[in-house]
This record gives C-alpha cells, structure tokens and sequence, in this order.
C-alpha cells in the first residue's frame, strides 16, 4: 500500500525498499524513517502508517482477537493460548477480559493525549493541528516515536513544558505494561473501600508491579543524571538551555530511550559517553505486556539480583520478601544474552556494509533492536545492505529473539525430560 501513488504527497510510486522499511518501522513501533514522514507521505500514506503503528503497538495476537469479539465469533482454547503467550501470562483465567480492558485502556489513554495535544498544535497549525495530535498521541503511546512536525522531531518544544509533560506521559504510561496498570487499580480500588489503608499500598502490589516500578524509577533517574552531568555545558545540546530547560530536557532523553524515539535534543551533538548510556537504556528498554520494546526492565532486574544474591552467598535469588524461581532467571539470561548476540552481529554486518563511525553505527543498531528509533542521523544514508539488516533488526526486537529461535527450532514430541550427572566447572 505504501508503494502506490495515492500515500506519497508528491503522487509517485515510491521504492519497494523505502516502503518495506516504513511499514516494518510502523508495525514494530520502531520510528526508524529512511523518508520524512511528515513531507513525503500524503494523509492517506499518513492514515496507513497510523493504523500499523497502532497494530503494532496493540499486539497482531490482540487485535485479530479483538476484531474478533467483535464480530461476535468465540474465542476458542487455541485463540486463548496465543493470547496468554503474547501477553507473556502464565495463566488462562481471564485473559479475554484482561484483552477487552487492554484494548479500552490503549484508545482512553491515547484519546486523552490527543486532546491534551490539541491545546498546543490547534492553535499553531489550526484544523491540521487536530489529525497532527491524534498522530503523535498514538505514536506517543505506542512508543513508535514517528511524528509530523519536521526533520528535527520534537526540537523546537524543548522548552515546552505541555509537549514534554504530555509525550513523557504516554511513554511511561505505555511503557511500565498493562499488568502494573490493573495492579495500581485494583489497588485503589482497595484504599477507596476502605480494604487497605494508603500507608498499607506499596505491600499490597505484586512482585512484579514492585520490580517494574523500582526499575523504570531508578533507570529514568540515572539516564536523567548522565545526560544532565555530561551535556550540561555541551553547546550543541543542553548547553544553550536554563537550568530548568535542561533538567526537562534531560528527563526527556532518558524517558525517550526507553523506546520511545521522539527526542528534543540533537542526539548527533550528544557526547559518546552520553551515547553510551543511551545504548543501555535502549537496549533494557520498558516493561513486559506493553508497548515497549528492549529486552524489558524485570530482565536487567531479575539478573541483578541473582548476582547480588550470589554475592551475599544466599542460595535463593529474592526481593522485596519473595523468592524468584530459578525458571525466570533462566529466561532473563536467555534474553539477554541472545540479544546481546544479535545487535553485536548486526554492529558488525552494519560495519561491513556501512560508512560511518562506530558510535553512529552502534546507536543505530541498539535503537533498531530496542525499538526505540533514535538515529545519529545515519538511517537516510543506509544502503540497500544496511537498511535490509535494520529491518531484521526491528523485526527481531519486536518479535524476539527467543521468539524466534523457538518458532524455528521448536520439534514437537522432543521435550522429554532428561537429568545428566552433575560436575562442577570453574567460573570467574
């Protein structure tokens, strides 16, 4: 669709390559643009981006089964199943439920950014204004990052204190996951009935609403304190700014690396320790069951603390009064270490194929990874080689690595259980 003429603005048929990379960018909520989105698209190219930005950042398990509640046809065991392993849930018990909220939720919230929004572009670029706030609250919340301003993303509003406030609002909103968002409900739900006292709250949440609030909290503080302390006399990012502006403008870049994409600093001027740490917090990105990509903040998180309870010499990996099943520390070593392997790979075939430095090249691939779409500038320059690894890049990030070795290396009938003696190895 993004081929024919009628979705360019200038009525040409624009390269297969240029809309396949759109289309992957969209659908993997990436922001990685080889074109402009906002100059060589028409309304209507506009319009298809939108939808697969919002089929992505929905989930396509999620929205073939909503389409499908809504047509009125059941849900069998099979549909279910998918569900739980796309929502990555270890039960069946009201998944179609948690779906349905899922799905009132997203449109609620990105309803409320749109007209938050609209008080700042209606009056700058009038009626336009409205289909631009509608565009950037679904970007925004599905963390794609793809916005119809101008080349310079977020820029110019980097002193305005409404875009950032609203733009950093639906990240984190999206970004800390549906299950975190029912759990701080149905814990207010309790303080309002008067079940728990308020002071009572923190012990009320699950583990994993604990684990994910502490990350995302400690992460958004660190990256805020890096890009504060390295690019504060940096004229070519916060340098320039006041105080105020560049404390802003700092919290913005960190909540903007957790997969997000929109930025208000130039990322090219950002200093290669400051790149750095964008890396990691692109590479860790946000939360399981939301619209944030990376390998997820309980992964980094349950992998720190089974190295501190290594450390201390306790034989159980625990937090916050409960212990973490070997079976999850597992995962998350998995997790990391599989991607680790694939954006290293790409680095690599990107160096091959692609002028430019290291930094640049490494930025690009953990931001295609992490699904972030922060670039230094370097995805209009890719060639067909490098956009062709990007776009597997994107893909994987969104999909999964593990995912993906799974769906391919998976043989039914062969997971017998099987237990080999025990020896010891020297490690470290």
């Amino acid at each position: 669709m993004l081929c024919l003429p009628v979705c360019s603005a200038k009525g040409q048929w624009t390269p297969f390559l240029d809309a396949l990379f759109t289309a992957t960018t969209s659908v993997c909520v990436t922001g990685l643009v080889v074109v402009d989105t906002y100059a060589h698209w028409s309304f209507f190219g506009q319009l298809v981006i939108l939808v697969l930005v919002q089929c992505g950042g929905l989930g396509i398990i999620s929205l073939t089964t909503g389409v499908m509640l809504l047509i009125g046809r059941k849900v069998t065991l099979k549909d279910r199943l998918l569900l739980e392993d796309a929502f990555n849930l270890n039960t069946l018990t009201g998944l179609v439920r948690f779906l349905k909220r899922v799905i009132k939720g997203t449109f609620l919230v990105e309803a409320i950014g749109a007209v938050c929004y609209m008080f700042v572009f209606v009056p700058r670029f009038g009626v336009k204004g409205v289909w631009i706030s509608i565009f950037h609250a679904v970007s925004g919340f599905c963390n794609a990052g793809m916005d119809l301003i101008g080349s310079v993303s977020l820029s110019e509003y980097v002193g305005n204190v409404p875009i950032n406030l609203i733009t950093m609002g639906l990240i984190l909103v999206a970004g800390i996951g549906y299950i975190v968002w029912w759990d701080i409900g149905r814990i207010l739900q309790m303080v309002r009935h008067r079940e728990i006292r308020p002071r009572q709250s923190w012990n009320r949440l699950t583990l994993h609403s604990k684990i994910v609030l502490v990350t995302t909290v400690l992460l958004l503080l660190a990256g805020c304190l890096v890009v504060l302390g390295v690019e504060y006399n940096n004229p070519e990012t916060l340098g320039p700014l006041t105080f105020p502006e560049k404390v802003m403008a700092a919290m913005f870049q960190s909540v903007t690396c957790r997969t997000a994409g929109f930025f208000t600093v130039s990322q090219t001027g950002l200093k290669d320790a400051s790149a750095l740490f964008c890396m990691l917090l692109m590479f860790v990105g946000g939360s399981p069951v939301g619209t944030a990509g990376g390998i997820k903040t309980t992964t980094v998180a349950l992998l720190a603390i089974a190295a501190i309870s290594q450390i201390r010499g306790r034989e159980q990996a625990a937090a916050f009064g409960r212990s973490i099943s070997v079976q999850n520390i597992r995962k998350a070593l998995a997790v990391t270490l599989i991607s680790t392997l694939a954006a290293l790979t790409a680095i690599m075939l990107l160096l091959c194929f692609q002028e430019g430095s290291f930094v640049d090249i490494a930025y690009e691939v953990f931001s295609a990874v992490g699904t972030v779409g922060l670039t230094r500038n370097l995805t209009p320059s890719l060639g067909v080689p490098g956009r062709i690894v990007i776009i597997i890049c994107m893909y994987l990030g969104r999909v999964g690595p593990i995912s993906m070795a799974i769906a391919f290396g998976y043989k039914k009938g062969k997971t017998g259980r099987i237990e080999y003696p025990s020896e010891e190895v020297t490690v470290g």
